[in-house]
């Protein structure tokens, strides 16, 4: 379900994505509200691209509520551009051995990132 949802709003602004899959699992603003602790008012204001770039965090905790994937909302905020000419076999590699890990703890994914940042670092500078 998941890849078919995000090919699908491929082409939505942020709002709108959150709309549709709001509407998908048939949730009220205020059952989201409920179960993510944002407020149904911010909620709105997303869905209607009154605000187009939340934290990263309020991103985050919609990612995991509606069951996607956070870079998805990550690129439809801004935060992140997916590189059109990308292979599609390096692009999920990655996915791959970050899901062989099982769910990671904010601070497990933080030390990771800034782990790959090394690794890239040393590998620029001894080309």
């Amino acid at each position: 379900m998941e890849p078919k949802m995000a090919k699908e709003g491929a082409h939505q602004s942020l709002g709108e994505y959150l709309r549709a899959l709001r509407a998908r699992d048939g949730y009220a603003l205020r059952a989201v509200e409920d179960a993510t602790k944002i407020s149904n008012a911010y909620l709105s204001q997303l869905e209607n691209d009154k605000i187009t770039k939340p934290s990263p965090h309020i991103l985050h905790t919609l990612a995991e509520f509606y069951g996607v994937p956070y870079d998805v909302l990550m690129e439809k905020a801004g935060y992140i551009k997916r590189a059109a000419a990308e292979p599609s076999s390096r692009r999920r590699s990655g996915r791959l051995a970050a899901s062989a890990l099982g769910e990671l703890t904010r601070e497990e994914e933080e030390e990771l990132l800034k782990y790959l940042g090394y690794i890239r670092q040393n590998r620029h500078e001894h080309r």
